[in-house]
């Protein structure tokens, strides 16, 4: 599957659609009101493009621009925005993704680190798992000294059901090799909440 993925065309299975349709009766809605004739087929868009990360091999991504390089200090891309849909409830939960690794004779192109967080991040997801996966890709795909990936999210199935918290945000980390070593997850974890500008 082509990486830059294009909602206009995403297949509309009539399955999903038609699926869409019977929930929203079910719901006491009428699907033929005008605000409604058309949801079946954009919810079922939308539902396409929001878990189409299982049609995607995020390693590919990765090897797709690796490169023979020497540098060996720590790369950190942070803030990376995600979007994902909790497997629980199918609500969603977004935030930052904030992720380092220390190369070791390979560096990858910047932007294919975010591409590999929204691979995973669409897909029914937890943080938890959501976490090791990007974790896990990168440390086996560039085999560096290092891996270290951060996510900070808010997941609304906590803040518009449930306990209904609209303030809470939920914090995973996982670390690889050499970050595992506390100088050098102090140094990641440091940098991630600096300014630098």
């Amino acid at each position: 599957m082509n990486e830059n993925f294009n909602l206009g065309t995403l297949p509309i299975t009539e399955e999903i659609k038609e699926h869409y349709a019977e929930v929203i009766n079910l719901l006491g809605e009428d699907t033929s009101r005008e605000g409604l004739v058309k949801t079946p087929e954009r919810a079922s868009k939308a539902m396409k493009f929001l878990t189409e990360g299982y049609e995607i091999d995020p390693q590919q991504i990765l090897q797709s621009a690796m490169f023979k390089e020497d540098y060996s200090e720590m790369v950190i891309v942070k803030d990376i925005e995600l979007y994902s849909l909790c497997e629980h409830h199918m609500l969603p939960f977004f935030g930052k993704a904030h992720i380092a690794y220390i190369p070791n004779g390979h560096i990858v192109g910047l932007s294919k680190i975010p591409r590999v967080v929204d691979v995973f991040a669409r897909r029914l997801q937890v943080q938890e798992r959501l976490t090791e996966q990007i974790l896990d890709c990168i440390n086996d795909t560039l085999q560096p000294q290092g891996v270290a990936v951060v996510i900070e999210a808010s997941h609304m199935c906590m803040m518009m059901r449930g306990v209904q918290k609209q303030n809470s945000t939920t914090t995973t980390s996982g670390f690889r090799g050499s970050f595992r070593e506390t100088d050098t997850r102090n140094e990641f974890l440091k940098l991630i909440t600096a300014n630098l500008n």
